[in-house]
């Protein structure tokens, strides 16, 4: 039986070791397309996420601004001896006495 000869064991190795290198490169690439597109897809979440907490800051000052009124609303009606509570009573059936609301609204338009 013949043995190979060394030149054609040469090739068959080269040949084998470019076909690896081809291979891991089309693997990177892909990779590397991958990673841009998650980049991009990071990018507009983060330029979304920097929009959005605009308006959580808006929000914020918003209700703050609330929160303050009311405060300032109770504390004017603690300060008369009233419990914002008592402007407004439920009867046993649930409704609403009309005729304290209306003392209640009275008061607040006599102030202004």
């Amino acid at each position: 039986m013949s043995r190979p000869s060394a030149f054609h064991t040469s090739s068959t190795s080269t040949s084998i070791t470019n076909h690896n290198r081809q291979r891991q490169y089309a693997h990177l690439q892909s990779q590397l397309a991958q990673l841009a597109a998650n980049l991009s897809d990071t990018e507009n979440l983060l330029r979304m996420t920097a929009i959005q907490a605009e308006h959580v800051r808006d929000l914020g000052a918003y209700w703050g601004s609330l929160f303050m009124a009311s405060s300032k609303i109770l504390g004017e009606e603690t300060a008369r001896g009233g419990s914002g509570a008592e402007a407004i009573q439920e009867g046993k059936d649930g409704d609403v006495d009309k005729s304290r609301v209306d003392e209640s609204r009275e008061g607040e338009e006599q102030r202004t």
